[in-house]
């Protein structure tokens, strides 16, 4: 695995000047969509001064545009600027930027070196670091990717201001997830801290403790063999939720989505491992009150089902799950049958309210 920098700042114009400076690339591209294009790029131009020749590369906003005809359009304004293998792409924004980026430098021409800025809370601490890079394929997430590293990230909060509060919310869940495969300190602290009422230099020392939860396990297992599932807790459910919203055109954020499946997979949790109970209510009770619950009927479990048969981590028909035993206390690769999932959904129904 490549050494990647992992850079903690609001200073982000004198780090990526310091970057490009070293890397020495003849040919800068920069990948936005429409509302980082907008809302962010001004602001990076005006005050990085190496970036003065760099070529701007725009795609559609949303993860329903993270998909093969935004891909070919990156390949091809790629081609058309001149690209070779000493380029480099710096993929500034969300998630959709920094997966997808990543995936179009890790391919064309067989790879660019790359360097991730995200823009939201989410891609900083989930997207843009650990390697995972990829499109959504035939209604599915992530369905077409490759393991690759940027060279760097560069994580800030100073950008976060242009973001509603839902977005706010939806990278906050990311964070809950680390809390709850780390330990109870951090998991405690993160529950106690309201996000709506975030101070950059405060959520930057919180973001940093999270990224480096990942980091850790990513370390260990960069290509997820092992422990690195760990971080899928909330996974399972919620990319089965986020496709069903996605097919029924009404298209919800990824973190919200894992919000919720982190509470049906705490329900497997308590059911197969023995998770508090206690824990599991105090859990669905945050979630209830900061991102509601995701509309689901009895109707909808046979797709729901079907959807989490087409996730990436199950082995031959059984459908795969990160759960724990407690707060820091990680289970991998535990199988649930199809009956004790519409138990938990069942239960997820109750206890987020519906």
């Amino acid at each position: 695995m490549k050494h990647q920098d992992l850079l903690f700042t609001n200073d982000v114009a004198a780090e990526l000047d310091k970057i490009v400076k070293d890397y020495g690339a003849p040919l800068t591209f920069i990948l936005v969509d429409e509302n980082t294009r907008h809302h962010v790029l001004p602001r990076l131009l005006s005050s990085a001064t190496a970036l003065s020749d760099a070529k701007i590369i725009t795609v559609k906003p949303g993860d329903i545009n993270k998909n093969l005809d935004s891909l070919a359009l990156i390949w091809s304004e790629l081609q058309n600027g001149g690209a070779n293998r000493r380029s480099l792409m710096i993929n500034l924004g969300g998630g959709m930027v920094t997966d997808m980026g990543g995936f179009a430098a890790s391919t064309f021409k067989r790879g660019l070196r790359f360097v991730n800025i995200p823009t939201t809370l989410l891609s900083a601490v989930d997207a843009a670091v650990g390697g995972k890079t990829g499109i959504n394929f035939n209604g599915l997430k992530n369905e077409v990717g490759v393991f690759n590293e940027a060279d760097a990230v560069i994580i800030s909060t100073c950008y976060f201001s242009t973001l509603p509060v839902e977005e706010l919310h939806s990278g906050y869940a990311e964070m809950l997830k680390h809390g709850l495969i780390d330990n109870e300190e951090n998991y405690n602290r993160l529950l106690s801290y309201r996000i709506e009422d975030a101070d950059s230099g405060r959520l930057l020392s919180l973001l940093r403790e999270s990224v480096m939860v990942k980091r850790r396990i990513v370390e260990e297992d960069p290509h997820e063999h092992g422990i690195r599932r760990a971080l899928n807790l909330g996974h399972t459910a919620g990319h089965a939720f986020e496709s069903l919203a996605m097919r029924r055109g009404n298209p919800i954020p990824h973190g919200y989505a894992v919000a919720w499946g982190c509470v049906v997979e705490l329900v497997l949790s308590h059911m197969k491992a023995g998770f508090p109970s206690s824990e599991l209510q105090r859990f669905a009770r945050y979630v209830y009150d900061n991102y509601g619950s995701m509309h689901v009927t009895c109707d909808d479990y046979p797709e729901i089902l079907e959807l989490m048969h087409h996730d990436k981590k199950n082995i031959s028909n059984e459908i795969n799950f990160t759960l724990l035993s407690g707060i820091g206390e990680i289970m991998i690769d535990r199988t649930a049958t199809e009956e004790e999932i519409k138990t938990a959904l069942d239960i997820f129904r109750d206890l987020t309210h519906q």
